[in-house]
C-alpha cells in the first residue's frame, strides 16, 4: 500500500463524506492540512473569527443536512469555536471542528498557543478527541462522521498535533467508504399502544419538535395527520415541518414563541404524541399546566430524552421517520373508524377567536407589521435564519414557514450574532435559493466582521433588522424589577448607524422608518443582493419599548397588544 502524507488521507475521507466547502482561518499549526487541501474540490471560506466559522458550518449543516466543518488552529482558535460547538449540540447539529495543536512533544511545556481544547470541548460534543497516531487518522475522521450522525446528531472535535500531521501513513483511498449509520427502528409492541392511544383520544395533538426535522419525517408526518385528521403543532425547532396553511396546523404552542390559539389549543387537548421534542422550558413553561391531565407519548431518537422533564404515559425510543412509518403500517392493518370532526372544527374556531394583530399603521413601526411583511413578500421556498431576542419571539408568533429546513433558528443555546455567519452557511449550501437573514440591532454587531466573508466570497443574502436601540428582551425582562437598567444602547440620532457599517464592508442597505416603505425596501434589497451578489441590510426602526407577548405558564401569558 502506498504511503501518502496524513493529511491527504484526512482530505480524501472529507471529500468522500461529502464535504465541498470548509470554513476556517489558517495558522501555523494547521497548515499541512490547508497545504493537502489546494485544488481538492473542497471550496474554502477565510472567516473573521473562529466562532463564526463553526456557525456557518451550523447553517450548512442544518440546510444540508450533511456534516459541515469548521477549521481553527491551536489555542484561542479552539477557544473560540466552544460557543459554535454548544449550539450545535443544544440543537443536535452535526459539525465537525477540526483544531490545530502545538507538537506533542511540547503539549507537557506550555508551549505557544497550546491548551487543552479537548477536555474544554468535551462537555459541549458528542466526541472530543486528539490524534497522537498519524496511523488513526483516517479512522479517526471517518467515526467523527459516523458520531456526528448516529442517534440524536452532533458536534465532533478533532484536534491534530503538528507533529502528527506532518508524518506519512499506508492508504488507499480507492478501497475505503464510509462507516454505516444505524437506524433506530421502534418496539412493534410500542408502536401498536401508541396507535391504541391516538385512536382512544378525543382531542389528540401531535407535536412536532426538532426531531421531525432532523429525520426528514415531514412528509409521514403529515400522511399520518391527513390520515387520522388529528392537528399537528410545533416547537421552535420543528418550524417548517408542517405546513402552516394547512387546516390541521396547530400552531406553536409556548410561553414565548407561540400564537394565542395555539396555547388553547394545546390545553384543550386529551393527548399529545410528541415526536423529538425535548420540552424545552420556553415551550412548556409551568411543568404543572403543560402537563396537566392530558396523556404523553414522546417518541425520540435518543434514550435518555425521556422522562428527562416528565415522565411520558409512554416513551418510544426510535427515528422519528422509522416510528411515524411504524404507525401508519399498524393502521393499514386496522379498521380504524372516522374520526368526529369535531376538534378540528375547534381548532378552526379557536385560529379565528384568538388571532394577535399585525396590520398596524401606525409609526414607529411596530414589529408584527414587519412579519406581517415578510409573510406575504417572500414565498415559501425562502431561507429564513434568525438567533435570539425579542426579534425571534416575534418571529416565532407572526412568521410562517411552510417547508422543513426552510426556517434556521438557534433555539436552546441562543448566542447572539448568529444569523451573519448561519446565512453565509445556508446560502453555500443553497446557492440558488433566496436566503433572509432576521436580525436584531444588538445581536447584528456581535460576529458583524463576518460580512466581509460575505463581500469576499460573493455570497450575496438579505438581512432584515428590527432595530429598537435597545437589548430589546433584557430591557423586557427587567419590567418585574420596575429598572430600565443598563439596556438602552441609543445615542446620537439612531444610535450605530448600521448602513454605514454595511457601506465600509463593501456592502449596502436602508433604513425605514415608515410601514409604507417596508415592500418596496425588501423588493430593492432582494434585486441589489442579486446584482452585488453581497449582503445587503433592510433596517426597520421599530418602537423602541414594544413588548412580546409571553409569561410563566401556557394559561399566563400577558398579550401587551389588543388583538383587534
Amino acid at each position: 500500500m502506498a504511503r501518502v502524507p496524513a493529511m491527504q488521507a484526512v482530505v480524501d475521507v472529507l471529500v468522500d463524506e461529502g464535504v465541498d466547502v470548509a470554513f476556517g482561518c489558517p495558522g501555523a499549526a494547521i497548515l499541512p492540512l490547508y497545504e493537502a487541501m489546494q485544488d481538492r474540490g473542497i471550496d474554502h471560506l477565510v472567516v473573521r473569527h473562529e466562532e463564526g466559522a463553526t456557525h456557518m458550518a451550523d447553517g450548512w449543516s442544518r440546510t444540508t443536512g450533511n456534516v459541515g466543518v469548521a477549521i481553527g488552529t491551536s489555542g484561542p482558535a479552539g477557544t473560540n469555536m466552544i460557543t459554535g460547538l454548544y449550539t450545535a449540540h443544544a440543537d443536535s447539529v452535526p459539525i465537525l471542528c477540526i483544531t490545530g495543536q502545538a507538537a506533542t512533544t511540547k503539549l507537557h511545556q506550555e508551549a505557544f498557543q497550546a491548551v487543552d481544547i479537548v477536555e474544554i470541548a468535551r462537555p459541549v460534543t458528542k466526541w472530543a478527541v486528539q490524534v497522537k497516531e498519524a496511523a488513526q487518522l483516517p479512522w479517526i475522521f471517518r467515526e467523527a462522521f459516523r458520531v456526528a450522525r448516529s442517534g440524536r446528531p452532533g458536534p465532533v472535535l478533532i484536534d491534530l498535533p503538528i507533529d502528527v500531521q506532518k508524518q506519512l501513513i499506508e492508504w488507499d483511498s480507492s478501497i475505503d467508504s464510509a462507516l454505516p449509520v444505524s437506524t433506530v427502528k421502534p418496539s412493534p409492541a410500542r408502536v401498536e399502544r401508541a396507535l391504541d392511544m391516538l385512536l382512544a383520544a378525543e382531542r389528540p395533538l401531535i407535536l412536532a419538535g426538532g426531531g421531525v426535522v432532523l429525520g426528514e419525517a415531514s412528509d409521514p408526518l403529515r400522511r399520518l395527520a391527513e390520515r387520522l385528521g388529528v392537528p399537528v403543532g410545533v416547537t421552535l425547532m420543528g418550524k417548517g415541518s408542517f405546513p402552516e396553511d394547512h387546516e390541521l396546523f396547530a400552531g406553536m404552542a409556548g410561553i414565548q414563541t407561540s400564537q394565542r390559539w395555539a396555547n388553547a389549543a394545546f390545553l384543550e387537548s386529551d393527548l399529545v404524541l410528541a415526536l423529538g421534542a425535548r420540552f424545552g422550558d420556553r415551550h412548556t413553561g409551568e411543568i404543572s399546566v403543560y402537563r396537566g391531565d392530558r396523556k404523553f407519548i414522546h417518541v425520540d431518537i435518543e434514550p435518555t430524552q425521556l422522562g428527562k422533564v416528565f415522565g411520558p404515559d409512554l416513551g418510544v425510543v426510535s427515528d422519528t421517520r422509522e416510528f411515524l412509518e411504524a404507525l401508519l403500517a399498524a393502521l393499514d392493518a386496522r379498521t380504524a373508524p372516522a374520526r368526529d370532526r369535531a376538534w378540528v372544527k375547534r381548532l378552526g374556531d379557536l385560529k379565528a377567536e384568538l388571532p394577535r394583530k399585525e396590520d398596524f399603521d401606525c409609526t414607529p413601526i411596530k414589529a408584527p407589521r414587519v412579519f406581517k411583511e415578510l409573510n406575504e413578500f417572500y414565498g415559501p421556498e425562502t431561507y429564513f435564519v434568525t438567533a435570539i431576542g425579542l426579534y425571534q419571539i416575534w418571529s416565532g408568533q407572526f412568521q410562517r414557514a411552510h417547508l422543513p429546513r426552510h426556517y434556521q433558528v438557534c433555539g436552546q443555546a441562543g448566542p447572539l450574532g448568529w444569523e451573519i455567519p448561519a446565512a453565509i452557511g445556508v446560502k453555500k449550501a443553497r446557492p440558488e435559493a433566496e436566503v433572509v437573514g432576521v436580525v436584531g440591532d444588538y445581536s447584528f454587531q456581535f460576529l458583524v466582521e463576518e460580512l466581509a466573508v460575505a463581500a469576499q466570497y460573493d455570497v450575496g443574502f438579505v438581512l432584515v433588522m428590527l432595530n429598537n436601540e435597545y437589548l430589546g428582551l433584557i430591557r423586557q425582562s427587567e419590567l418585574p424589577y420596575e429598572m430600565n437598567y443598563q439596556v438602552d444602547i441609543h445615542y446620537d440620532d439612531h444610535g450605530t448607524d448600521n448602513v454605514k457599517i454595511m457601506e465600509a464592508y463593501g456592502c449596502s442597505g436602508t433604513r425605514v422608518e415608515d410601514p409604507g416603505e417596508i415592500r418596496s425596501s425588501l423588493e430593492w434589497a432582494r434585486k441589489e443582493a442579486e446584482r452585488t451578489k453581497r449582503p445587503v441590510l433592510v433596517e426597520i426602526m421599530i418602537e423602541r419599548e414594544g413588548n412580546a407577548a409571553m409569561g410563566a405558564a401556557l394559561d399566563a401569558v400577558r398579550e401587551f397588544e389588543a388583538a383587534e
